[in-house]
Parts: structure tokens; C-alpha cells; sequence
């Protein structure tokens, strides 16, 4: 190796101050797409609720300005204005430009608050363009701004102080304010989405009874502008929000099962609504942050739930002396609810706040939540819910064993679907995991087409027969019953909920392939269905994806172009002329196995989009909607939301 080459001092880098955020923003927010660039804004709005959710105030607003311009207020005591101590500049400078410098390290000024990293502003001024902060405390308004400009040698300073803070006037107001710009060098092009707003500004509304949200679109329509205003204010917190989470369904019982506990620097709510639907529903928040991967505080409650009712069945003489107790799955099939903690010194598993892990929450909420619960089913009127709900865990309890059934249809293929399954599924000759791809398309047609164009050594292809089941309106021993459904079980490997197993997966990627028409988007939503209400990690997880076949193929002489949507046919008809010839595809199995594999199937060339879930309760809630029984709300959902004056475009993500 060469002197040049050499490893020294001299390689070594030191990225001062906010530098690194911009140097790795994926280590602070997950993603620098459309994901992270909301994650920016989290961070911001998280902070004004912990100030109004811990007395200091009661109105969140929140405002989506023109060139992605987010500003955010609260009527909280205004962040500090004094000097630090130690560092010499004022407290809005600390916050804004110091990363691990925040008030909620010790319990002295806030209660409970999810932003415990104590990196979240200092990490939007990082990665945004310029940002600026008002501050109305004691009669007295004050402003600080910030920017990230670009060095004469090409770098950029990250979120460095512009103008410091400086008294600009006097007002009656109280508060603070935070307007920024996302860094268009970071988020290229992306944009806020009113909805994936809306949607979490309204969970943060009913896990914080009381407290107003509101959430303002100002932009031009050219801008992604809505003309959308909403205000978000529950005065029966998470009671509400299990009513709207299940709007739509049938509910065993009117009135939801409420209850909330608290003891010294801790406070649990659990409220729970069974449907007579077959899928259970959790969703766990912690200081207002979703939990979207459980934790400590949900076992806890699971734990609560199995040993109150096992105990009121046993007392009420609905379960007799020789029959065995019910399992907590039984008690869960068909409940919707939701779990809110807050609580001091949190510790999440990871960045990104996904699991609570502090392991003295399990035992604090079973205690506290079955202490409460066994209170409210001695009430009038709650005797009767519980009975139904024992009623309808029996029911579970004797279709359990088709759900274990599931997971064994793998490793028995021979025996529960033998060569029926062998014949439609095209297995690769690999055995790595980790690169191995499955295409689910659609018909025999399309996958006599797949099995040509694959590379066979890592891409499986399975055909479908005919629509899958709409497992949304189906019972378990239907779904299990249905041979499409029961042969992509056989097919992944994992079995389903509950007996799901993701360790038993046998693809990293597996590739819904549908027509680009009506009937292929009803295909893609009845899967996706699916995958939502029995393998959802297998969403979490990323490996979920949608391939993009092309509408239309335009070539002139040798030139070949392939167009996705109208609007790239309308730019390559004008880039190639009107002398080009035009072929639309009306399925996939109008293509070529070689035409199939260059536009795809070729991880080289082909558009692939990550199916994610920014928001499990609103999915939950659309799947609803959208798939089940109530056409009424329906009609009203699509009529609220869809607008027939636009073609909808798919935003297509590289596949890494």
C-alpha cells in the first residue's frame, strides 16, 4: 500500500457542532424522504405538546406555509431567553444548536415528555435551510434566527446562529413559535402531506384530553396546498378515539371499557371496544410518542386483560370448574384498543422510540390496569360487555387451532395443499434469504410470462387464480380455507397471526405485480389487506413492495421508451414525435418475458415502491373503511377525500 493511501491522522475527520447531522442525517430521523422530513416536524410539534400537556398552556397550532415553510406555536411559557450559565448564549440558542442540551433531562420542568433525547430541534435546524424562533415570555417578544449556508469551498455550516437571540418588541402574548424550511439539498423535492398530519395531530388530540390542535393548510394549490383546516379537541380522550378507530364496525358493546390509574410520576389509561371482527388492534403510546413496536406497558396490560376476565368467567360460573382457562389471544380477537403511559426517565429501544423498554412498567400497569377493571365490571351496566366479550373469546378459543394450523401449512405442504401448491408456485433454485424475491401476479397468463423472464437462480413466481379472499369481511376458518390465501402462507413460510413467525420467511422481498389497471388495484388492496391483518411485520419490516409494469411503450426505429402514467406518455410522445408507434398494455401478460424483465423484473432497471405504514391506527382505521361492510361511510370517505380533478400519480421510490 501506498504512502498516499496510508490511514492517519490526517483522514481522520471532525465534524463540529451540527455537522454530523447533516453528514449522517439517517442516524437522527431513519430516512431523508418523505419519512424523515415529517420526522423533522415531529420533533418540533413534540416539543409544544410536552409544554401544553404538562399545564403550561392548551393550544398546539400548527401551519403549512408555501416552499414546504412549517411553523409551529404553542401558548406555553416561551422557551427560556436567559443566558446559560456555562455557555454564554441564551437558552433558545442552546436548544436550537446543541445537541444532547435539553430541560427534560431531569424531572424538574416537565412532568412527562417524549423528547428525552434531548437532540430533536437541534436536528430540524440542522437540516433545515433557515429557521427561525419567536418567544413571548413576560410581556417581552424576542426573535433568534438560523441557517445553513454554503461555504465558499462548496461545504455547508449546519444550523449556525444567523441573527442571535434579540428583544424585538413587547406583546400581551405568551408562548412560542418555530418557522422553518426543510433544506431542499436534503429532502429534494419533498413535500408535507396534510393527511400523515392530520392523522397523527389527531391521535395526539385524544391521548391528551383537553388539549386543541390545530392544523392549518396556507399553500397554494401549485404547492401541494389543500385549503384545509382542522381542529383536533377530545374531551373524552382515548374512550373517543376507540369509538373512531372503530367507525364502521360492529361493536359487541356501545360504550367503550375505560379506565385510568395514577400514582406517583405515573399515569396509565386503557380504554378497549371488542367488534365482532376476528383481528386484535393495540395501540400503545407512550408521553404521546406511538409505541409501534409494543413494549413493557403492553404486556403489562395483556397480562391484566387475561387474568380479570379469566377471573370474572370464573366467578360468574361461565367457565365451569373442569374447563381450562382462557388464553389472552382468545380475549383479544376482535379488540380495538388503546394504552397511553406517561411517565418519567423513559427508556426506548432505539432512536427512533419504537418500544418502551423499562422493565418495572410490566408489572405497575397489569397491577394498576386490573385493579381498575375489576372495579368498573362491578359496575351497572358493564356486567353484560363482559359477558360478551367472554362470549366471544370462547368462540376463539374453539377456532384456535386452525391459527396454529397456519403456521404448520409450510412445513406440511405435501400434506395440507401437495402438489396443487408445487404446481403454481415456481420456486427459486437459491436458498439465500437474504436476496431471494417473490412475485405474486396475477393470473396464469402473466405467470407464464414471469417464469420466462425471471432469473430463476433468486426470483420465485406464484400466479393467482382468481381475486383473493377480502379478508377484512371473513372468519378465520374461511381465510384458512381459501386456496390463494392459504398458498401465499405456504409460500412465505411464516404462518400467520398469531402463530406468525417472521424468522420463517423465505424472501427478503415480496413483490405484488399487478395489471396497472382497475382490477389490479383491487388485487394489490385485497393482499395488502391481508398482509396488514395477519403478517403486518412483514410491512414494518420493509418487505412489502409494489412493482410498477409500465401502461405504454412508444418506439421509434431502434428507440424504446417505456411510460408508467399519462403524464410521462404526454413527455415521451414529445420528446420521440408523432411518428412513434404506441402500444398500451392492458395486462402483464401482454408483455414479452423479455419486455417483462427489462421494465419489472430487472433489479437493474425496474421502479419498485416500499409499502410502509406511517401510521398503524390510521391504516387500521381506511382498511375499515375501504374493505369492509359500510357502504355509507364509505361513500363518504371517498367523497371527502379523493379528488376527480387530478390524475393520481404513484410516487415511485428506489428500491433501497
Amino acid at each position: 500500500m501506498s504512502a498516499a493511501k496510508g490511514y492517519n491522522a490526517e483522514q481522520i475527520q471532525v465534524l463540529e457542532g451540527l455537522d454530523a447531522v447533516r453528514k449522517r442525517p439517517g442516524m437522527y430521523i431513519g430516512t431523508t424522504g418523505n419519512k424523515g422530513l415529517h420526522h423533522i416536524l415531529w420533533e418540533i410539534i413534540d416539543n409544544s405538546v410536552d409544554e401544553v400537556a404538562n399545564g403550561f398552556g392548551d393550544t398546539v397550532t400548527i401551519q403549512l406555509l408555501d416552499d414546504c415553510v412549517a411553523r409551529v406555536s404553542d401558548n406555553g411559557r416561551g422557551m427560556p431567553v436567559d443566558k446559560h450559565p456555562k455557555l454564554k448564549i441564551s437558552g433558545v440558542e442552546v436548544i436550537f444548536t446543541q445537541l444532547h442540551a435539553g430541560a427534560k433531562f431531569n424531572n424538574d420542568q416537565y412532568s412527562f415528555s417524549g423528547g428525552l433525547h434531548g437532540v430533536g430541534a437541534s436536528v430540524t435546524n440542522a437540516l433545515s435551510e433557515w429557521l427561525y424562533v419567536e418567544v413571548a415570555r413576560d410581556g417581552n417578544l424576542y426573535r433568534a434566527d438560523f441557517h445553513s449556508p454554503e461555504l465558499a469551498n462548496g461545504k455547508v455550516k449546519s444550523g449556525v446562529v444567523k441573527n442571535p437571540l434579540t428583544l424585538v418588541g413587547k406583546t400581551k402574548n405568551q408562548g412560542s413559535r418555530v418557522t422553518f424550511k426543510p433544506d431542499e439539498r436534503i429532502f429534494k423535492g419533498e413535500k408535507f402531506n396534510y393527511n400523515i398530519i392530520a392523522d397523527r395531530m389527531r391521535d395526539v388530540a385524544y391521548l391528551n384530553r383537553g388539549m386543541t390542535i390545530i392544523l392549518e393548510d396556507l399553500r397554494m394549490p401549485l404547492d401541494g396546498g389543500t385549503e384545509k383546516k382542522d381542529t383536533f379537541c377530545y374531551k373524552g380522550g382515548i374512550a373517543d378515539y376507540v369509538q373512531y378507530l372503530n367507525e364502521g364496525k360492529n361493536t359487541l358493546y356501545d360504550k367503550p371499557l375505560y379506565v385510568e390509574a395514577k400514582e406517583k410520576n405515573f399515569e396509565v389509561a386503557v380504554a378497549i371496544q371488542h367488534t365482532d371482527g376476528y383481528s386484535e388492534n393495540i395501540y400503545s403510546y407512550v408521553n404521546s410518542i406511538p409505541t409501534v413496536e409494543g413494549g413493557t406497558h403492553e404486556v403489562g396490560f395483556k397480562s391484566a386483560v387475561t387474568r380479570v376476565f379469566n377471573e370474572f368467567a370464573r366467578k360468574n360460573n361461565i367457565l365451569k370448574e373442569k374447563q381450562p382457562n382462557l388464553l389472552g389471544e382468545d380475549f383479544r380477537e376482535g379488540m380495538v384498543a388503546v394504552i397511553t403511559v406517561k411517565m418519567q426517565n423513559v427508556q426506548f429501544e432505539g432512536q427512533t422510540k419504537g418500544k418502551l423498554g423499562n422493565p418495572e412498567v410490566r408489572q405497575k400497569v397489569e397491577t394498576l390496569v386490573a385493579e381498575q377493571l375489576e372495579e368498573l365490571l362491578q359496575m351497572r351496566g358493564y356486567k353484560s360487555s363482559a359477558e360478551k366479550i367472554i362470549s366471544k373469546a370462547m368462540g376463539a378459543a374453539r377456532t384456535r387451532e386452525a391459527a396454529k394450523k397456519a403456521k404448520d401449512i409450510a412445513r406440511q405442504q405435501n400434506k395440507l395443499n401437495g402438489a396443487n401448491l408445487i404446481g403454481k408456485l415456481s420456486s427459486c433454485s437459491g436458498r439465500n434469504y437474504e436476496i431471494n424475491e417473490l412475485f405474486i401476479v396475477e393470473g396464469d397468463s402473466a405467470g407464464g410470462s414471469a417464469k420466462q423472464a425471471r432469473d430463476r437462480s433468486f426470483q420465485a413466481i406464484l400466479p393467482l387464480r382468481g381475486k383473493p379472499l377480502n379478508v377484512e369481511k371473513a372468519p378465520l376458518e374461511k381465510i384458512l380455507a381459501n386456496e390463494e390465501i392459504s398458498t401465499i402462507i405456504s409460500a412465505l413460510g411464516t404462518g400467520i397471526e398469531p402463530a406468525f413467525d417472521i424468522t420463517g420467511l423465505k424472501y427478503d422481498k415480496v413483490i405484488i405485480l399487478a395489471d396497472a389497471d382497475q382490477d389490479g388495484a383491487h388485487i394489490r388492496a385485497l393482499l395488502l389487506t391481508f398482509f396488514f391483518r395477519y403478517m403486518r411485520k412483514l410491512i414494518t419490516e420493509g418487505h412489502v413492495y409494489i412493482g410498477m409494469p409500465p401502461l405504454y411503450k412508444l418506439q421509434k426505429k431502434d428507440e424504446i421508451l417505456y411510460c408508467y402514467d399519462d403524464e410521462a406518455l404526454e413527455e415521451g410522445q414529445k420528446k420521440m414525435g408523432k411518428t412513434a408507434l404506441l402500444q398500451r398494455f392492458k395486462g402483464l401478460g401482454e408483455m414479452n418475458p423479455e419486455q417483462l424483465w427489462d421494465t419489472a423484473m430487472d433489479p437493474a432497471k425496474r421502479s419498485l415502491t416500499r409499502v410502509t405504514i406511517e401510521d398503524a391506527a390510521a391504516a387500521d382505521r381506511r382498511i375499515t373503511v375501504l374493505m369492509g361492510d359500510d357502504s355509507a361511510i364509505r361513500k363518504d370517505y371517498i367523497y371527502r377525500h379523493a379528488d376527480f380533478n387530478k390524475i393520481d400519480s404513484f410516487k415511485i421510490k428506489a428500491e433501497d
